[in-house]
């Protein structure tokens, strides 16, 4: 017995060290980690003991009472998986699994900010990775050592939208070269300028995925948290620029297994290695990224199709709905929001409205915009350009003029951005392109404009003043091919500018002369007239 439960406990340990499961009854790997241990007791009692019993049915008797404590424990847990699946099924607990995401009707107009050309998200992870990597290449003390991430994040850094990722060690060997001072600086890249930033840090990163022992970022947490069960683990960078690891904490609300919801994260600072759990309702507000995608879409998908019941979701359907393929993200009030299509379960091209969803917090908004679904918008965005032979990115969905736009670079052959395109979610022919950011959001307000989607700016209200008086002094000037006059009044010292094309009276005036002019109010030397009256 002492020998079988010595093996037991090495393979335990070695086991822990490297699947890093949770210790944790809603843990699925945390059975698996406990039948494991019941077989290796049994196993290695087996050939512990040997074959003495007259017959395999006595000797089977006689294992099974050297083992009882392991079949019970396995047997145990058996029965309590069993019930907490069944428990958890979707076919009994359907509505609650309907109410894992709280989704609340917005406005879109009203609540996602319109943006400027000059502030609008150009790219997407493929062009961030490739323009980090060009960047690494110009640093000779790094690239020979390090190596790119090949994954980016979407986060807000100082109230700008970027792209953040970090520096793996190349091999082993660099590993152990470089593991003291671990890894020395983490890539920032600016979505709108494209500009690269390397930032170098005093003291490097000591905890990383690429780290192979107890600094491995996987491993410090799951020693830390033993109990905890982790659902990813994201790159952070504070305020301050400290970087930081995000690892989201989860946990199962409907039976043992089912319903997988955010519960918090634990933040780890990168460089020492201090962490802290914070719930959900109280993480940092710098944190950008805590509910992960993935789930989210999951959750609506859940929200979507099983709020009217189980079975309305497999026979009538009535009012079932579930997310697009594929979401992209936002910055809004500060934060990252992943938004998606909505559609009705038969799968067509077209939209009922989209979601956006706040990765920090798990607000969740819903928009009604009846349209082209993303896969829909990019086949009309290369459609607008189909000579060229273009390959559009995934949509960022942007408001432009209060309506919601679908908007996405198109690269070519070889992943290189050569135009713009912006599209109508609702009206999905309306197609701008421009080969800059700046002509195709003018194009498509053009569009707009003409398709009565937007109305005409109004022109600005303007302080007028009107003044009598004898011209003590008259200059004249010709601009853009038309003649201004410049007219000052006795006991005035500003100049009224009068366009001689639209009041050719201007042109016989002489000093002396008693005018009227209506202009401008303003504070400058030279004002403008709006008119001008001999009296």
């Amino acid at each position: 017995m002492l020998i079988s439960l010595l093996v037991t406990i090495v393979f335990g340990v070695l086991y822990f060290y490297i699947k890093l499961p949770a210790l944790n009854l809603h843990s699925a790997d945390f059975y698996t980690f406990v039948y494991l241990l019941c077989i290796v007791y049994c196993v290695c009692n087996l050939f512990v003991t040997g074959f003495k019993a007259a017959s395999v049915k006595d000797y089977f008797k006689h294992l099974l009472k050297k083992c009882t404590v392991p079949v019970v424990i396995a047997g145990l847990l058996l029965v309590i998986s069993v019930i907490g699946s069944i428990a958890g099924s979707v076919f009994f607990r359907a509505k609650s699994y309907a109410k894992l995401l709280d989704v609340q009707q917005g406005n879109f107009a009203e609540e996602v900010q319109e943006v400027s050309w000059d502030q609008i998200p150009m790219l997407d992870s493929v062009s961030a990775n490739t323009l980090a990597n060009k960047q690494m290449g110009e640093l000779s003390d790094l690239v020979s050592q390090f190596e790119v991430d090949s994954s980016s994040a979407q986060i807000n850094y100082n109230d700008r939208p970027v792209r953040a990722t970090y520096l793996n060690y190349g091999d082993v060997i660099k590993w152990f070269k470089n593991r003291s001072e671990g890894i020395p600086a983490y890539l920032l890249i600016d979505m709108v300028t494209q500009e690269v930033t390397v930032q170098r840090l005093e003291e490097g990163m000591k905890y990383s995925p690429s780290e192979i022992y107890n600094r491995n970022i996987d491993r410090y947490l799951r020693y830390t948290y033993p109990t905890k069960m982790f659902y990813d683990v994201n790159f952070e960078v504070g305020d301050n620029g400290v970087p930081y690891w995000c690892a989201t904490t989860v946990t199962k609300t409907i039976g043992l297994f089912g319903g997988t919801d955010v519960t918090g994260a634990v933040l780890v600072n990168a460089v020492t290695g201090e962490s802290e759990f914070y719930p959900i309702g109280e993480v940092p507000s710098w944190v950008d990224r805590v509910c992960s995608a993935d789930l989210i879409m999951e959750q609506y998908d859940y929200y979507g199709l099983y709020q009217d019941g189980f079975w309305n979701s497999m026979l009538g359907q009535s009012g079932c709905t579930k997310s697009t393929t594929g979401y992209n993200y936002i910055a809004k009030d500060d934060d990252v929001w992943v938004y998606t299509g909505v559609t009705s379960v038969a799968g067509d091209e077209s939209n009922l409205g989209f979601i956006l969803v706040n990765q920090r917090t798990k607000e969740a908004r819903y928009y009604v915009c009846a349209g082209a679904n993303e896969s829909a918008g990019m086949k009309s965005a290369q459609g607008a350009v189909q000579q060229y032979s273009y390959q559009s990115t995934f949509p960022i969905l942007l408001n432009i003029g209060g309506e919601p736009t679908y908007f996405m670079a198109l690269k070519d052959a070889s992943q290189l951005v050569k135009m713009y395109a912006m599209v109508n979610v609702s009206q999905y022919q309306i197609v701008a392109t421009g080969s800059t950011v700046e002509e195709c959001q003018e194009n498509y307000a053009a569009m707009l404009l003409k398709s009565g989607l937007t109305e005409p700016e109004a022109e600005p209200v303007v302080e007028t003043g009107e003044i009598t008086g004898r011209i003590a002094e008259i200059r004249s000037s010709v601009m853009d091919g038309d003649t201004y006059y410049f007219i000052r009044l006795q006991d005035e010292a500003a100049y009224y500018l009068i366009n001689g094309r639209e009041y050719p009276v201007a042109a016989i005036l002489n000093v002396e002369d008693k005018v009227t002019v209506v202009y401008e109010v303003g504070e400058d030397e030279i004002l403008t007239g709006i008119s001008i009256e001999r009296k």
